[in-house]
């Protein structure tokens, strides 16, 4: 080798690295000084000596192979940078994992490798122990998907018997205005249990990657709809106007986390809205739909803006109180993030807010596809309807709680505890009847099997309405609109019951 210059022979000889220079024998011609450290060798005990000194002896032959055809096609590259098993050997027989990083170069005619050997043990053990807590962090996400599976369901059933009885009660204490005030007190604490479960179990799903979004083409115009029947009741409450936009704009994305997103911010503006309006709006710009959801509340203080969407955050502004556990807008942040869009908040204290969703113009569909009719929002007939509902609920307290609601309401109800008891009143169907059904049933079949079965034996599309504690899950399973079948969760509100049994009953 030339003659080495000391200005560069003393950087060698300092680098934080062990240095090595092997000739294309595999002989070693420099050591530099931390190679001394890693390897337990003085520099003049290694030059002369075969690389393969400092290598395992289970290693040699593939050391060879791999020493020959760099040689034939010589280039800078890193070994051992995946943590691989790769190993070098100290003089005292003891091994560590090495990361080596190899650079040819020519002197003259001869050709050689400069080496830069690492000791990898602690990024080893920082690389084992990050997998470790992968796996321990799947299986804690796989286990909590599946205790929230079983309390999505075990929650909500006795918020739907109480929340049934309180609807009997409601009926019986008419003529009784303190008693009806007890009662209307026990349906807000009701209502105000059922939103913190609901936001519970739904910011636990997404956060734990159990979410995984199926893209389809969805409506907005039928979307718009379904939401409107939703909030009609809540915006009426308060004299306020809720108005959709007019549009035939099909989207590509997932119809569930779609519907959730909206209802979130929807709900939300509507609870801090006093007076006024709540506008559900469609602007475009050249790489998205601007979906905008406007309201004429609160209002939102300039410096709490950035902190709308972290969980439990409420900024109770003067003059309001604080409703729900802040979750409804982390939850918009999390489907926001699984289907792709972008949420933006304006707000003027004292006269209100406009979120923006954008939706890339990719997700959009250019041929609409016709959506099937869910028909227009029909009030209750005050119980005075003529058909006949038959219910399949499972469990004992939501069956009979379901039965006395919907039999102080007028109608003749028919039930059964198991699909076996159903299979005699679901024979005995007329038109104009309503089969009422719980999706989780005890054994092999579903509310949706027994209903499809149930449409072949009459060759009709028998009406029907499916209660779930896990909506979301549900519809997963639901690829396609089943007519003349309306889906409400559990705990169901009563209002909308009774509109979608007047809607399917015709009356």
């Amino acid at each position: 080798m030339a003659e080495i210059s000391s200005i560069a022979l003393r950087l060698l000889e300092f680098s934080p690295d062990a240095l090595l220079v092997v000739d294309a024998q595999g002989i070693i011609q420099f050591s530099n000084q931390t190679s001394s450290t890693l390897f337990g060798y003085r520099p003049d005990q290694l030059v002369g000596q075969p690389l393969k000194v400092l290598i395992p002896e289970r290693f040699h032959t593939r050391h060879g192979a791999h020493m020959s055809g760099f040689m034939r096609q010589p280039a800078s590259r890193e070994m051992g940078a995946r943590i691989s098993d790769l190993f070098a050997r100290r003089a005292d027989g003891s091994e560590f994992p090495a990361g080596i990083r190899l650079s040819p170069f020519k002197d003259g005619d001869q050709s050689f490798v400069a080496a830069a050997v690492r000791d990898m043990t602690e990024r080893r053990a920082i690389s084992d122990a990050l997998v470790v807590a992968r796996e321990d962090a799947d299986r804690a996400n796989r286990a909590k998907s599946r205790v929230l599976a079983t309390a999505s369901h075990d929650l909500r059933q006795p918020l739907q018997a109480i929340r049934l009885i309180n609807a009997s009660m409601r009926k019986l204490t008419v003529h009784s205005p303190d008693l009806s005030d007890l009662v209307r007190h026990q349906e807000a604490a009701i209502d105000s249990a059922t939103r913190l479960i609901n936001a519970l179990l739904d910011i636990g799903r997404l956060e734990s990657g159990a979410v995984d979004p199926q893209l389809s083409p969805v409506s907005l115009a039928a979307s718009f709809s379904d939401l409107a029947r939703e909030f009609e009741a809540a915006a009426a409450a308060k004299n306020l106007r809720l108005r959709f936009a007019d549009t035939q704009i099909v989207i590509s994305t997932d119809r569930t986390l779609f519907t959730q997103l909206l209802q979130n911010l929807i709900g939300n503006a509507l609870k801090y809205t006093k007076q006024g309006f709540v506008k559900i709006s469609l602007e475009f710009d050249p790489v998205a739909l601007v979906l905008k959801i406007e309201d004429s509340g609160v209002g939102i203080p300039a410096d709490k803006l950035e902190r709308i969407f972290d969980e439990y955050y409420q900024i109770g502004p003067q003059g309001t109180e604080r409703l729900g556990v802040g979750l409804g807008l982390a939850i918009v942040r999390e489907v926001s993030r699984l289907l792709g869009y972008s949420v933006a908040v304006a707000s003027t204290l004292g006269e209100g807010t406009c979120v923006s969703v954008r939706i890339p113009r990719h997700r959009l569909l250019l041929e609409p596809v016709a959506p099937a009719s869910d028909g227009g929002y029909v009030t209750t007939s005050n119980g005075q309807s003529r058909c006949r509902l038959v219910l399949l609920e499972d469990n004992d307290s939501v069956r009979r709680a379901m039965e006395l609601f919907l039999t102080l309401e007028g109608f003749e109800t028919r039930t059964a505890a198991t699909v076996a008891d159903a299979d005699s009143l679901l024979f005995d169907m007329r038109p104009g009847d309503v089969f009422i059904s719980d999706y989780h049933l005890d054994g092999k079949r579903n509310g949706l099997d027994v209903l499809q079965q149930l449409r072949a034996l009459q060759g009709r599309d028998v009406p029907a309405i499916l209660l779930s504690g896990d909506l979301t899950c549900m519809m997963r399973v639901v690829k396609t609109s089943i007519p003349r079948c309306r889906f409400l969760n559990k705990p169901v509100d009563t209002k909308a019951l009774l509109s979608a049994i007047a809607e399917l009953s015709g009356t």
